[in-house]
């Protein structure tokens, strides 16, 4: 139904406001959505492009953080190749210009097993009691593969005991009367006796020698000549060139041994003697 009023003498006809919202603002409101939808889709574009870019640029920078990295890497690896490369050739070139050798030709050789025998040779303290430890060990191994292995023994007397540099010259005077390895198997058939004591033991050494039956002369000269003392001091050179930091030390065909027990003497002599006869 139509409803009719009279404004100022007019009539006036009331239409539903129904029918005035939908069909009198339809084509404003329609525009407006529109418009609104398409900013907020542009919004949302932006938005999407914007999180694309930042991923792109995150996954960017992870990999040259770890090209950097992997530069780093391989940086360090090659500076440390080439200190170890100047380190070794450093050390090689100082034994070489210091001429230390393991063995000398005038290296006392207690036992030689000939051309192409292993070859063992041991820096030792007549007054350290690990020597004297290792002392029956060697006899034991030099008696089981007699002719099997050369050994050389050289002198390496530590500063701290008393009366290392005395046997040692004591060794040294008996050697040069071709009694060595009886003064050598003495000194540590008797270190206990003399070993670790804080005063000198030449007299005792000494009347090793007369035991001996050793020309007294020619051994009370050979103790006060210089050069026995710079013949001891040659192995000690070449000991400390070499490595040597205490005794006994031991070289296996021109390599030093690590060992950990007694046992690993003579495992790694086994294995050398082996490997010779192959």
């Amino acid at each position: 139904m139509i409803e009719t009023t009279r404004t100022r003498g007019a009539v006036a006809t009331a239409l539903p406001f129904d029918t005035f919202r939908g069909d009198a603002m339809s084509p404003n409101s329609h525009a407006r959505r529109a418009a609104a939808a398409q900013r907020a889709a542009d919004r949302k574009a932006v938005a999407e492009r914007a999180a694309a870019l930042r991923r792109s640029a995150e996954r960017a920078a992870a990999r040259r953080r770890s090209a950097i990295i992997a530069g780093v890497l391989v940086v360090a690896v090659l500076l440390g190749a080439l200190v170890w490369v100047l380190l070794t050739r450093a050390g090689a070139s100082s034994t070489q210009a210091s001429g230390a050798a393991v063995t000398r030709d005038s290296s006392y050789v207690l036992d030689d097993g000939g051309p192409g025998a292993p070859v063992l040779v041991e820096f030792m303290d007549f007054e350290c009691e690990a020597c004297g430890a290792f002392y029956p060990v060697v006899e034991q191994l030099r008696e089981q593969y007699r002719g099997k292995f050369t050994y050389v023994i050289r002198y390496f007397p530590i500063a701290s005991h008393t009366n290392s540099m005395n046997a040692a010259l004591a060794v040294e005077a008996a050697a040069q009367q071709d009694r060595l390895e009886d003064m050598y198997s003495r000194m540590f058939e008797t270190q206990t006796q003399w070993g670790e004591q804080q005063t000198s033991r030449a007299d005792v050494f000494r009347g090793y020698a007369e035991d001996l039956g050793l020309d007294m002369a020619a051994y009370d000269s050979a103790i006060t000549d210089p050069a026995s003392t710079q013949r001891i001091e040659l192995d000690q050179g070449d000991g400390t060139a070499l490595g040597v930091q205490g005794t006994p030390t031991f070289f296996l065909d021109g390599e030093k041994l690590e060992l950990n027990a007694l046992s690993d003497l003579a495992d790694a002599l086994e294995t050398a003697i082996s490997q010779a006869d192959r």
